[in-house]
C-alpha cells in the first residue's frame, strides 16, 4: 500500500485511526500472542474434522462438535436455520460497534481418500469414513474460525460490536446458502461486513492473497437431455438417434464458443457427462450433458449459457430431436467479488500482522466458485485465500482430489488474518 493509500484508509476508517497502525488496545503483539496460543489447538481440531467429514446436508455429528466447542467457551447466542444443518452463532461485546460475519463452510466430498498425497508422502492423517473426504479444506475452515472464535472471546471485554460466527452446510452442493442468508435475513441480522477464507493449493504456504474484485469465478451449470426416439439398432431410420445429435451438439458448442463471444470477457466451457445407452443393440430415447460454466463476468456468464441453449436447440431440431432442461440448467453463482473499501483494509491490516506474507499477485484468482459470493446480498464482503501449498510436506494436490492435503503450518495465518481484520474494526 502506497503513502497516498494508506492516508485515504485513515480518514476513511477515521474512528480508528490508532488501529490502523496497531497501537489500539489489542495491539498487533497481543493478536501474535494469542494466535500462537492457539496453534495447538487448532491442528487437532482440523484433524478431528479430517478424520470425520460427513457429506453435505449430513453434518449432524460435525454440527454437535462445533457447538460443543463455543458452549465451551461461553457467551455464544447459537441459532439453528431452518431446513438445513447449518447455524450461526452471535458473540456480542455488549457495546456498540460494527456488526461482522465470519464464515465457515463444514461439508466434505464423496471422495474415497488417498493414504498419499500430492507429493506422494504418507499423509499423517486420513477419513476414517469411506468413502467420504475432506478434499476442499472445509476442516481447514472449520479450525481458523474456531480458534478466531477463542480469540475473540478472550479479548471481548477489549472490543466492541457483534460478531456472527457462519457455518454453512453444504457448501459443495449448493444446499445450505440459501436457507442461510435467509434465516439472517429473517433475523434481522444488519451486518457491516462479511469475512471469509478458504485455503488454497495454488497459493505457497503461509501466503495470504487478499484482491479486490473477483477472486473466484462464478459458475453455470449444464444440465439437459437431447430427446429423440429409441429403438432397435438394426434400423436406425426407424428412430431417432440422439447419440448423433449430442455429439453434434457439443461439436457446434465448441465452434460457436469462438465466434459468438467476447473472447476479452473469459468464460471456460467443462463438459464433464455424456451419457446415453445401457447397451449396444439399442438406441436410447434421450441423451444426457452435463458439466459448467466457469466465469468473472456476470454478464458474460449468462450471454454463454443463453449460447449453448441457442445452440443446443437448433442443432437437436436439425436432427429431429428437442431439448429438455433439467432444473439444474442455471446460472448458479456469481463470481466471489470483494469489496474494495474493506479488502484494502483487510489487506493493510493483515500487513501490520505479517508484513511480506499478504499477496494481491492476479495470477493466485482462482477459478473455482464458492457459495461465499451470495453473502453479497447481506453487506460488503471480504474474501481471502490462505496458502497451503507447500512441496517439502507434499500438500501439492489440487482441490476435489483424493490426494488433497493441506500444510498446517500455514493455519496460523487464516486465524491471525480473520482475528486482526476483526480487532481493527472492532475497537
Amino acid at each position: 500500500m502506497n503513502r497516498l493509500q494508506r492516508l485515504l484508509f485513515i480518514g476513511i476508517f477515521s474512528t480508528t485511526p490508532f488501529v490502523l497502525w496497531g497501537k489500539g488496545s489489542v495491539g498487533v503483539s497481543e493478536v501474535r500472542r494469542q494466535v500462537a496460543q492457539q496453534d495447538a489447538y487448532i491442528r487437532d481440531i482440523r484433524r478431528h474434522f479430517h478424520q470425520h467429514p460427513e457429506l453435505s446436508g449430513q453434518e449432524v455429528e460435525t454440527v454437535k462438535f462445533l457447538k460443543a466447542e463455543l458452549q465451551k467457551l461461553g457467551g455464544f447466542d447459537i441459532h439453528d436455520v431452518p431446513g438445513s444443518t447449518g447455524f450461526y452463532a452471535i458473540l456480542d461485546t455488549g457495546r456498540k460497534g460494527k456488526t461482522i460475519g465470519l464464515r465457515t463452510d463444514i461439508d466434505g466430498l464423496p471422495i474415497e481418500e488417498s493414504p498419499v498425497n500430492g507429493g506422494g508422502k504418507q499423509k499423517k492423517w486420513v477419513s476414517l469414513n469411506k468413502g467420504v473426504t475432506q478434499g476442499c479444506g472445509h476442516d481447514g475452515h472449520m479450525a481458523i474460525i474456531l480458534g478466531t472464535a477463542r480469540i475473540l472471546s478472550h479479548l471481548r471485554s477489549q472490543l466492541k460490536g457483534r460478531f456472527v460466527f457462519i457455518f454453512e452446510e453444504g457448501e459443495e452442493s449448493n444446499s445450505g446458502i440459501r436457507p442461510m442468508i435467509a434465516a439472517l435475513k429473517h433475523d434481522g441480522i444488519q451486518f457491516d461486513v462479511i469475512y471469509g477464507n478458504h485455503v488454497a493449493s495454488n497459493v505457497p504456504s503461509g501466503k495470504v492473497f487478499v484482491k479486490s474484485g473477483p477472486i473466484m469465478a462464478g459458475m453455470a451449470t449444464l444440465a439437459y437431455h437431447i430427446v429423440g426416439r429409441g429403438g432397435h439398432v438394426s434400423r436406425p431410420d426407424k428412430s431417432v438417434n440422439p447419440v448423433f445429435a449430442a455429439a453434434d451438439v457439443l461439436t457446434s458448442i465448441s465452434v460457436a464458443w469462438n465466434n459468438q463471444r467476447d473472447l476479452e470477457k473469459l468464460v471456460t466451457l467443462g463438459v464433464t457427462q455424456l451419457e446415453g445407452g445401457k447397451v449396444y443393440n439399442v438406441i436410447p430415447n434421450e441423451v444426457f450433458i452435463g458439466g459448467s460454466l466457469r466465469f468473472f463476468d456476470g454478464e458474460a456468464g449468462k450471454h454463454a449459457l443463453n449460447l449453448v441453449k441457442s445452440v443446443s436447440e437448433h442443432v437437436a431440431a436439425a436432427h429431429d430431436c428437442t431439448v429438455s432442461y433439467t432444473d439444474r440448467m442455471k446460472v448458479d453463482l456469481p463470481p466471489v467479488s470483494n469489496d474494495t473499501t474493506y479488502t484494502t483494509y483487510a489487506q493493510q491490516q493483515i500487513e501490520t500482522l505479517y508484513p511480506d506474507r499478504v499477496t494481491d499477485d492476479a495470477q493466485y484468482v482462482w477459478y473455482g466458485s464458492e457459495t461465499f459470493a451470495l453473502y453479497s446480498q447481506l453487506a460488503p464482503t471480504v474474501f481471502t485465500l490462505v496458502g497451503v501449498n507447500n512441496p517439502e510436506v507434499g500438500s501439492t494436490a489440487q482441490h476435489h482430489n483424493d490426494k488433497f492435503d493441506l500444510d498446517e503450518d500455514a493455519l496460523q495465518y487464516g486465524v491471525g488474518a480473520m482475528t486482526q481484520f476483526v480487532v481493527g474494526l472492532s475497537q
